[in-house]
């Protein structure tokens, strides 16, 4: 009696391993390569370069600024790590990951994501599910300068790419019948102003994605494949030298509605309320109101809103 080919979920599981080994080892290099350029640092001023976002780059929590991660200014290099975790009402995100500022020129993150879909995934019959996600970052500064332009017109401008691929487990079946890839990549430009005076900090992103709740649910779909057009805003305003207080909103494509599942999948926007406090140069912390909207609402019908918490040191 013949039988159908299973997936290889092995080679897959291998696969996912030797991309989280790389980007251990790449943490490793990065932070090597550093090591010699940290007694050039002149510093950034406190709270200007953003915080760790939960892709790992440079910015706000939920959206990329232009920022360059690190402290080190045009002559030195610098970096970050963070540790972030967000809990709604149904679901729980953590993510860690590290970055490098080359002279306030380039960026290079990796993260990764752990995804518990709780009592959703015992809903679907996956009972202890998790998603996890790896993210590659990289982010060039264009031009201008948020600190030396802040009496001008003209924003720090940086185009960016991450490149993420998604460990589905249970969930890679369902992907499959849906027509969502394993793996992407979102373009983003994005311009910062700092306005020092008014102690200001205005962001707008632009990101070209096909990923699906930021790619935990894939890339894609079959009614939508090609990628859209996305629009990110921050806003940050300096109670203090070591204190901001801010907002942001990413709004979101919806690649898998209509689905098998109606508006099942119907994807929402995001957005936050936060509060940075950088008590020391090196440390900061982030603590947040989010509303992730609707996630999977044919299962869990209530907007996910909750605690975001982050935790960055940086050189």
């Amino acid at each position: 009696m013949n039988r159908k080919p299973r997936p290889n979920i092995q080679n897959q599981r291998m696969q996912v391993s030797r991309i989280g080994l790389g980007l251990g080892l790449a943490i490793a290099c990065l932070l090597g390569a550093a090591a010699p350029a940290l007694a050039q640092n002149a510093g950034k001023l406190r709270l200007t370069g953003g915080v760790s976002s939960i892709d790992g780059a440079a910015g706000g929590g939920l959206t990329p600024w232009a920022m360059i991660a690190g402290n080190a200014s045009d002559d030195g290099v610098g970096g970050s790590a963070h540790l972030t975790r967000v809990t709604t009402g149904n679901y729980s995100l953590t993510s860690h990951g590290a970055a490098i500022g080359l002279f306030d020129r380039i960026e290079l993150s990796i993260a990764r994501q752990n995804f518990d879909t709780g009592a959703t995934g015992s809903a679907l019959g996956l009972p202890g599910l998790k998603l996890r996600q790896d993210i590659l970052g990289a982010k060039l500064r264009l031009a201008g300068d948020a600190v030396l332009d802040s009496d001008r017109w003209m924003p720090q401008i940086a185009l960016g790419i991450e490149a993420k691929h998604l460990d589905a487990g249970g969930l890679a079946g369902t992907l499959d019948s849906l027509g969502a890839r394993r793996s992407g990549q979102d373009l983003y430009l994005s311009a910062t102003k700092l306005l020092l005076e008014h102690g200001l900090l205005l962001n707008l992103t632009l990101r070209a994605t096909q990923a699906n709740q930021n790619g935990l649910l894939g890339f894609g779909g079959s009614a939508h494949q090609g990628r859209t057009l996305q629009p990110e805003f921050s806003m940050a305003k300096l109670l203090r030298r070591d204190l901001a207080l801010g907002a942001e909103f990413r709004a979101k494509p919806d690649r898998l509605n209509p689905s098998a599942l109606g508006a099942g999948l119907k994807e929402d926007d995001w957005a936050d309320v936060f509060l940075a406090w950088a008590p020391h140069p090196q440390a900061s912390l982030t603590l947040a109101w989010v509303d992730l909207g609707h996630i999977v609402p044919a299962v869990q019908s209530r907007r996910q809103r909750g605690a975001y918490a982050s935790l960055q040191l940086s050189f």
